[in-house]
């Protein structure tokens, strides 16, 4: 049998459980929204677990409740996934802001988003981002 591997990939992490704690930085109480980073993730050799942060994550294969992974070591519930171009990769539509880690910058504004003048920004907050299109609510 061919050993299989899997390349590092950037992904779209968000905690439902506790929030990231440790090297992921502050805590959030779950629920629809919970703190979130975009980093790169190894994958084991057969792809089944993830590794990010001294942390392991396997798939709730269909049976998590707005999560589609959780942590081995915590047991806490994520949604990860592929990030997306458009920057929409809450699971639930928020404005909440997503810290990117610093050595994916980078890659991820001008491969991903195609933003490369965004390249230096630590978040995807919309104070800092200024989506196109983007409207502006005001009390006339």
């Amino acid at each position: 049998m061919t050993k299989q591997t899997y390349p590092p990939r950037i992904m779209y992490m968000e905690c439902k459980g506790g929030g990231f704690t440790g090297p992921f930085g502050g805590s959030e109480s779950g629920g629809l929204h919970g703190s979130a980073r975009i980093g790169r993730v190894t994958f084991s050799r057969t792809g089944a677990t993830l590794h990010y942060g001294g942390r392991s994550f396997q798939s709730l294969k269909g049976s998590g409740f707005k999560a589609n992974y959780y942590c081995v070591e915590t047991g806490e519930q994520y949604w990860i996934s592929g990030p997306r171009r458009d920057g929409t990769d809450r699971l639930y539509k928020s404005d909440w802001p997503v810290e990117i880690d610093k050595d994916v910058r980078e890659e991820y504004w001008t491969d991903i988003r195609k933003r490369p003048e965004l390249k230096d920004h630590s978040t995807t907050s919309l104070s800092t981002t200024k989506r196109p299109n983007a409207t502006s609510l005001t009390r006339r």
